[in-house]
């Protein structure tokens, strides 16, 4: 008998890996992994950001005027858009590992639900960072 050889696909590019279309589950697979990695990154900020709003009076006036004039040579701007990104990291995180949790608790997860439910948190993160970010940017 013959062997038959399968054809086996290329090697994926870049550009070939860019036309899938993942379904909201996947996406925020994708975005819950990038928001830990994001708010990894981003620790020692956060830690400077506690330690110098807690630590006296004083440092409180330094933390808060870092949203304004900036920290060295990092506009304060800058500085608001880093925070939003932690902002949007911390709310993406927290939601989708309820969502996870959820999950494993009911045991009862259809695909509809997963669509649902994936749909929910990343309109509710969305949302509540827009939210906040009008609150840090000033717009109410």
């Amino acid at each position: 008998m013959p062997e038959i050889k399968k054809q086996r696909p290329g090697t994926m590019r870049l550009a070939d890996a860019t036309q899938y279309r993942l379904p909201p589950a996947g996406v925020v697979s994708i975005l819950h992994r990038v928001s830990g990695v994001i708010m990894f990154v981003l620790l020692p900020f956060i830690i400077w950001m506690f330690d110098t709003s807690v630590t006296s009076e004083i440092s409180f006036e330094r933390f808060a005027a870092a949203f304004t004039a900036g920290i060295g040579f990092v506009p304060g701007g800058l500085v608001k858009l880093a925070v939003l990104g932690l902002i949007w990291g911390y709310l993406h995180h927290f939601i989708a590992g309820v969502r996870h949790l959820w999950m494993d608790a009911t045991h009862s997860v259809s695909k509809e639900q997963g669509h649902q439910s994936a749909l929910f948190t990343l309109a509710s993160s969305a949302v509540l960072t827009l939210a906040l970010g009008a609150k840090l940017f000033g717009l109410y």
